[in-house]
């Protein structure tokens, strides 16, 4: 997988690391990772077939700048963290995909800087509340920060892919992580606010954005029939759910992923 690597100063004291595919003709692809406590790696494949693709840890993350005081991670932060990282490009105008809770944050992104970006896509997230459901296994005790985090990933895996043949490359990805814990901390403490914004459907279908809503059909995490749902209730947005795919659907069925990713893009 042939990438550049940089980290791009985005503020006085916060460098985003990035990684990016050659440059070609057409419009970049800006990729907002989960977690956040991740970083962007898991996502490099299918994502490498694709030019113009702009893959940053986002502040806390990986290798991007860590341990800032608790108060300073925010989503309007990474908002803006974003918007700098586009400037310092030079990137006038973008496409935008957010994976899991990286879908909830491009939704933020989009919602606070429509101007910038042509065409939305929420992978393997929800524009529409989650309904509760049943709590995930808990990490097993003492653990905390980035071993918490870790921990979890790798018990998550029934819940993150759903073909048994695709979960040793799934652990393998999770192995190659640079997580941390800067995020954790925070969301543990109740001090964390809402990543989802207010009534961001009808502020979706309002903006007429082009937007895919890219999902596995046995997605836990973000159920497919809100993808399905929110599909109807914006003609600019549409749905592609993807079968014999879990959260992790770019791992289940990487082919028809990028497929469907390309399509929408072109």
């Amino acid at each position: 997988m042939m990438f550049t690597e940089s980290h791009v100063p985005v503020g006085p004291d916060v460098t985003l690391f990035v990684a990016r595919t050659a440059s070609a003709a057409g419009t970049p692809l800006l990729v907002v990772h989960g977690g956040p406590d991740w970083d962007h790696t898991y996502l490099r494949d299918p994502l490498y077939r694709l030019a113009n693709v702009v893959l940053p840890d986002l502040r806390g993350c990986g290798r991007s700048t860590r341990d800032l005081p608790p108060h300073r991670y925010t989503w309007d932060a990474v908002v803006a963290d974003l918007l700098a990282l586009l400037d310092a490009l030079g990137i006038v105008r973008t496409d935008v995909l957010g994976f899991s809770t990286g879908g909830l944050i491009a939704q933020r992104l989009v919602l606070t800087a429509p101007h910038r970006f042509r065409r939305l896509v929420v992978a393997s997230s929800s524009v529409l509340p989650v309904p509760p459901g049943p709590p995930r296994d808990v990490v097993p005790h003492g653990l905390e920060g980035a071993e918490a985090n870790r921990a979890d990933a790798v018990a998550a895996a029934p819940v993150e892919v759903w073909r048994d043949e695709a979960r040793a490359d799934y652990l393998a990805r999770v192995a190659a992580v640079r997580f941390s814990g800067d995020w954790w901390y925070p969301w543990t403490a109740g001090t964390l606010p809402p990543v989802r914004v207010p009534d961001a459907a009808a502020r979706l279908a309002d903006l007429g954005l082009p937007i895919l809503l890219l999902h596995g059909r046995q997605d836990m995490t973000f159920p497919a029939f809100l993808a399905t749902e929110a599909a109807a209730l914006n003609p600019a947005a549409r749905a592609v759910i993807l079968d014999d795919a879990a959260h992790a659907a770019h791992i289940d069925q990487p082919d028809a992923w990028i497929a469907a990713l390309t399509e929408f893009l072109d």
